[in-house]
């Protein structure tokens, strides 16, 4: 099957579980592709346990097989996601939210990394450091399944944005940080740069090199990206091509990033902040800032829809035995808790300084939804003894978050909101 074909399929398969959704389920569209593909997924595996001679699973296997999951989002469809969630976070508003936002994307990211490496190495016996590549693939929230989520609660605008902006830079940290790890606990394997070999010494400095090369890198390659592509829009009035120019900005810009060795996703963020708030303000008639808005607000539904499909019928690609399934009920539990503690302790830390929403910890917590960014990276690791456990519990994970959080978030901010102020 050809890559035309192999889109289609996905295209043709998101939109009939959508259709499913929106005429049965009724759920929010996202999660609800997600529920109808996964369902179909499971009776098709079910049908092959209890129907002899049963010969479509292998059917969809192979072709689920076929499908290089961690290439197609993270090398294709995160950059457009990425820089249309950022579009809709005004800068304004992020500089208000800033300091908790900046502790919860990296300080959070580290504590929450820690807690289920060491949590995961004592409950598997896996290696600390192969345990921390784990925590740190797991410890982001996923900013394509928070801000679909977004998208159906009503929060405080403040609450809102915090969660927005962090799962907007937490994912990119969160990503440099794998990337740092996986370089030291898979040196043969580790391709991204990281000088995983040789004296401690050298280790920790490849690694801190590594991580400011990509996140300082993306976030300056963003801006210039950004910033060119705003005085270009400000000598044009022409609403199709300055479209045509955001899109080039966040296909070729994330290229470009790839190909520099530095981060894409803080790339695309830093450049969607730019172009959504000083572009969109100072560098967009009235007409463009229209349908530029239409434009994005289309793609991202689209590439949601078939990125959630996709989570649903990776199943196929995971490896079930009742061990796995009680580590993946254990790593849920672990990454709450983790979740907790990086939130709690930046708000802890800020709280003596400024105020917060009621409930915020609370909140922030239940809603930080990890999504098809966790399943991609689980995927794209190095053949080892421990991958098949590792992408079990990372799919258990994503999708109780999905699923369970993401239909109740809502729900528990509402109440929460009516309970006295315990952060």
């Amino acid at each position: 099957m050809d890559l035309l074909q192999l889109t289609s399929l996905l295209i043709v398969l998101a939109a009939l579980f959508g259709a499913v959704n929106y005429l049965f389920l009724r759920l929010p569209s996202s999660i609800g592709i997600l529920v109808v593909s996964l369902a179909a997924s499971l009776v098709i595996l079910l049908l092959d346990v209890l129907v002899q001679g049963f010969t479509v699973d292998d059917e969809v296997r192979r072709l689920v097989g076929g499908i290089d999951f961690s290439d197609a989002l993270l090398e294709g469809m995160l950059g457009l996601l990425l820089f249309a969630g950022a579009l809709h976070v005004k800068l304004s508003d992020l500089r208000a939210e800033w300091k908790v936002v900046a502790l919860m994307a990296t300080m959070g990211v580290g504590i929450s990394t820690l807690i289920v490496g060491a949590g995961f190495s004592w409950l598997t016996g896996m290696p600390f450091l192969v345990a921390l590549v784990f925590g740190a693939l797991i410890s982001p929230t996923d900013p394509v399944a928070v801000l679909g989520v977004l998208r159906e609660a009503s929060l405080p605008k403040t609450l809102e944005t915090k969660i927005a902006g962090e799962s907007l830079f937490n994912d990119g940290v969160g990503y440099v940080v794998f990337l740092v790890l996986v370089g030291i606990a898979f040196p043969v394997a580790g391709s991204h740069g990281s000088e995983a070999h040789g004296p401690e010494g050298s280790v920790i400095r490849g690694a801190a090199e590594l991580f400011f090369q990509e996140a300082a890198g993306g976030a300056a390659l963003g801006l210039v990206l950004g910033y060119l592509t705003f005085r270009l829009m400000r000598r044009i009035d022409d609403y199709s091509l300055e479209v045509l120019l955001t899109l080039a900005l966040a296909f070729g810009g994330y290229q470009l990033a790839v190909f520099l060795h530095v981060s894409a996703p803080i790339m695309a963020v830093c450049a969607g902040l730019l172009i959504g708030d000083v572009g969109s303000s100072k560098g967009m008639s009235e007409e463009t800032r229209k349908y530029v808005d239409a434009f994005w607000k289309l793609i991202d539904e689209i590439l949601n829809a078939v990125l959630f499909m996709l989570i649903g019928v990776e199943v196929f690609a995971v490896t079930f035995d009742w061990p796995a399934f009680q580590t993946g009920l254990a790593a849920i539990i672990l990454a709450l808790g983790a979740r907790l503690a990086a939130v709690a302790v930046p708000v802890f830390l800020l709280k003596p300084f400024r105020g917060f929403s009621t409930g915020t910890v609370r909140i922030m917590t239940w809603g930080g939804l990890k999504g098809g960014i966790s399943v991609a990276l689980a995927l794209s690791l190095p053949d080892s003894e421990w991958k098949p456990l590792i992408l079990t519990s990372t799919y258990m994970v994503v999708v109780f978050s999905i699923i369970i959080q993401g239909l109740t978030v809502t729900s528990v901010a509402n109440r929460v909101g009516r309970e006295p102020d315990l952060v």
